[in-house]
């Protein structure tokens, strides 16, 4: 991950909205010193965030829109108490582009390899060792059986 290209989606952010999305990656995994986890605004961590938006660099940039405008301003720029103001209306006012934020900021933040073996994982791809998984309790799925099929046949 370290050597993570850019790419044109990463080169369509201003400055001002690099340091917007790395506040905003802090605020959805922040860092824990006790457990020894970078937050998901480490410059590694963001600059994946950054190379991968692809088709989702549109809602993103959108997203740092809207958090601008809801705060009156850039949210990089954005005192601590606007920030939760702000972040709290952009949450209920806009829920599908914060769902967006948040599953590219953790779906690069799990690619991370200090993450990785933070969590006890070994940082590879799972194929084609694979991951040993432990048996789970079947049980727990008798009220989804027990509701019936909820779809038709095509």
């Amino acid at each position: 991950m370290d050597s993570t290209p850019p790419t044109q989606a990463a080169a369509l952010l201003t400055p001002t909205q690099r340091r917007s999305l790395q506040r905003l990656a802090g605020l959805v995994i922040a860092p824990s010193e006790a457990e020894a986890m970078p937050g998901a605004d480490d410059p590694l961590i963001l600059r994946d965030i950054e190379s991968s938006l692809g088709r989702d660099s549109v809602a993103i940039c959108s997203a740092l829109q809207q958090l601008a405008q809801i705060g009156g301003g850039e949210f990089a720029d954005q005192d601590a108490q606007q920030v939760e103001a702000t972040v709290q209306a952009f949450r209920q006012g806009h829920a599908a582009l914060a769902a967006v934020v948040e599953e590219v900021v953790v779906r690069c933040y799990y690619r991370d390899d200090r993450v990785m073996r933070a969590i006890g994982m070994e940082p590879r791809a799972p194929f084609p060792e694979g991951f040993v998984i432990e048996q789970g309790d079947f049980a727990l799925l008798e009220p989804v059986r027990a509701r019936g099929r909820i779809y038709r046949d095509a």
